[in-house]
């Protein structure tokens, strides 16, 4: 089996030449995230788009019928309605998340997948009240960079195959609990992996900028931008994600300055208040 360091070059330097190998399941989502970006495409032609993925369908009804969105309490069954009401970048958005969940195909690790996607959920959910009640960042906009911010972990799980060993029960341990964490290129390669797949996807400038400072683990005080507000969540989330990248601020350190930083409110309270919006959405983005 290769090292993780030489594993991981491998891959890297895989994507930065263009070789990006996505399952078929991801490649039709792709094309129809494409399509959802083409500026002449009507309600009609969306919904019909829609209707014809059932995993997106599914997610643009469930999270329009979020707390988050649905503030009538009335339920949405109609694709058309819940496209409405969600707006058309939310839309493009969720398209884009699903492009990302679909890259670990079929393959066997499923526990791994589920926990990746439950992770990514909770930090979706997280962002989108604190970039509303904390950093006043773009609420969607979090949201979504919430919901791709583990785009590299999904692609290597979907590259298994070719690297056996690469996401097996000692190797998933390693990448947290690594005596050689130090050395700095196995994350440099993490990033550069992940950011060619945001290249790949066209993910706007400041969101991929967002994402590459949780990877990176900085957390600015005051927190203010949208990295701040994704490290926040990725702290926060209840079901962590099984792989990390390396942060010198513990979780007990950024927590406690967020009451510092909450202006008047403490966290606690913030997410008192938050706490149906925050598990409304979590389920609708992983039901």
């Amino acid at each position: 089996m290769m090292e993780k360091g030489a594993l991981l070059s491998v891959l890297a330097a895989e994507v930065e030449q263009g070789k990006l190998v996505f399952p078929t399941s991801a490649n039709t989502a792709m094309n129809i995230k494409r399509k959802l970006e083409d500026p002449d495409c009507s309600i009609d032609s969306v919904t019909r788009l829609i209707q014809a993925e059932p995993l997106l369908s599914t997610k643009v009804v469930a999270v329009a019928n979020s707390a988050v969105f649905n503030h009538s309490g009335r339920r949405i069954t109609d694709v058309r309605l819940a496209i409405t009401l969600l707006g058309m970048r939310t839309v493009r958005n969720l398209a884009t998340a699903i492009v990302v969940w679909q890259f670990s195909g079929s393959q066997s690790n499923s526990a791994l997948v589920s926990q990746l996607w439950k992770h990514s959920a909770y930090v979706a959910a997280l962002a989108q009240v604190i970039a509303r009640r904390i950093t006043h960042q773009d609420p969607d906009t979090a949201m979504f960079a919430g919901m791709i911010h583990e785009i590299s972990w999904f692609y290597l799980l979907a590259r298994e195959k070719y690297y056996p060993g690469l996401v097996d029960g000692t190797m998933a341990n390693s990448w947290i609990d690594d005596e050689d964490s130090e050395d700095n290129s196995e994350i440099e390669c993490e990033i550069k992996i992940g950011t060619a797949i945001l290249n790949a996807l066209s993910v706007p400038e400041p969101v991929k900028e967002g994402i590459i400072c949780l990877w990176e683990g900085y957390l600015a005080f005051p927190p203010n931008t949208l990295g701040d507000t994704l490290l926040f969540a990725d702290q926060l989330a209840p079901v962590k994600s099984p792989f990390t990248f390396l942060s010198s601020q513990t979780d007990d350190d950024i927590i406690g300055n967020i009451d510092v930083l909450a202006d008047q409110e403490t966290l606690s309270a913030i997410l008192k208040d938050s706490e149906n919006e925050v598990k409304s959405l979590t389920e609708a983005l992983c039901g």
